[in-house]
Parts: structure tokens; sequence; C-alpha cells
């Protein structure tokens, strides 16, 4: 940059003086970016993968049942399940079941079949429900169920707490995350490297799978023996996966 400083030279009747020029330089260092390969020199970093898994015990049982009448007029029919599937319910209120849920309610004709013709000889009515108990009362409340009206026991499956699932989750992302880092270390280390900072995290889940559905019974088979139907839970696993991107 220059800067020029005039005189009064230049205007008649005064002093004439001198002209000072005066010229500035100013020099500035710009830094340029990286290129990508040296950014890629710069930050290199591992991906691994961990994985965690929390095994918890099953103390409830989640329970299918429901009431299946047949007859010949669809009136009567539907009549006889709705009051069958009234003492059920009433049963399972007053044993405080959780998460009692109706699932279905159905009418449907029944047919013969001669000569090749199709004829109505009755209908089926069925209302069925769905509800939650501790496992260890389970068997008495399904013989119960029965004496009251109950003609099908659609399944049981076992399922843990909501609250011991939770902690099982938190339990299971703990151990997947320490298994990534324990992974990482040992491949760093193996090659004479070091860890410098975790770049991101990606939590893959940390949920229980579905409980299969572990029982199955017939009434035939629940009334057949003085004792109680017994039924006894399992455990069930929460898994959890994180993958942590670590610089070095």
């Amino acid at each position: 940059m220059s800067i020029t400083v005039l005189s009064n030279s230049r205007f008649p009747g005064r002093k004439i003086g001198k002209i000072l020029s005066l010229s500035i330089f100013m020099c500035a260092i710009f830094i340029l970016p990286a290129s990508a390969q040296e950014k890629e020199k710069l930050w290199r970093t591992l991906t691994v993968s961990g994985r965690g898994v929390e095994t918890i015990s099953t103390t409830l049982s989640q329970v299918s049942l429901g009431v299946e009448i047949q007859g010949k007029t669809a009136q009567d029919v539907q009549k006889e399940a709705a009051r069958k599937s009234s003492a059920v319910v009433a049963l399972l209120k007053k044993r405080n079941v959780q998460k009692l849920t109706t699932t279905g309610v159905r009418l449907n004709p029944v047919y013969s079949y001669s000569n090749n013709i199709q004829r109505i000889t009755g209908y089926s009515a069925s209302n069925t429900v769905s509800f939650r108990i501790p496992t260890d009362e389970a068997g008495t409340l399904l013989d119960d169920a029965v004496k009251a009206g109950a003609t099908q026991i659609n399944g049981v499956s076992f399922i843990a707490s909501d609250e011991a699932i939770a902690n099982a989750q938190k339990q299971a992302l703990k151990k997947a995350t320490q298994d990534a880092q324990q992974q990482a270390e040992a491949v760093l280390s193996s090659l004479g490297l070091q860890q410098k900072e975790i770049v991101s995290i990606q939590v893959n889940g940390a949920s229980p799978p579905p409980p299969p559905m572990l029982y199955r019974a017939e009434v035939a088979k629940l009334t057949s023996a003085d004792a109680s139907t017994p039924i006894v839970a399992g455990e069930q696993e929460v898994q959890a996966s994180v993958t942590l991107q670590i610089s070095y």
C-alpha cells in the first residue's frame, strides 16, 4: 500500500514545501487447508463394534386363553360364550392380573359338506383375552380359569418385568461399550499405536428378543389330573451393540 503527502507548494501564494512520499508495504501469511490426503494422514481412525449380553429371570407369564362355544343357533352360542367369558374375566380381575385385554371376539358358521353341497349345521362363538401374572401363580390360575368356563389355553410365554428389562438394557450397553474399547486397545497396542480420542459413538440397539411361546395345552390335559398345572419359567437374554470410531 502507498501513501503520498503533498505540501502547500502546489497552491499559489503559499510557501513551497517538499513532497513527501511514503510507501508502506504490508505482508500477510495465509495457511492453506491441508489436502484430503494430508487430512487422512493426520486423522486416522479405527472402527470397532462391541456386543453385550445380560441374562435375566423371566418372572412373569403372558397368558392367552378363551372360551369357545358351538351350538345350533348364532344367538344361543353367542349368549353362552358371553356368559362364560364374563365369569372368566371376573375371576381374572379378582386375582389382580396385569394388562388384561380382550384380544378377539368371533362368531362363525359351522359348515358340513355332503354330495358337494355346503350346508350350515351350526355356529361357533369364541372370546379370547390375554394377561400377565407372576409365573409362580400361573398354574393354579389356569386351572381355576378352566373351572370358571375357559375352554382354550392358546399359549403361555415367559417374560421379565419392565423394570428388570430396563436395568438389563443398561447393563448390556455398558458391556457392549467395554467390549468395543477392549477390542480397540488390543488392535492398537499390537500395532504399536496409541489411542487418541473417540470420534463417534453409535448405539445399535439394546432390546430383548420377543419371548418365545414355550407352553401350549388343551383343556382336557389340564383337567385330567388333580394337581395344579406345572408352569416353569426360564431366562431371557437382553442384547446390545455399540460401535465406536477411535482416532490414533
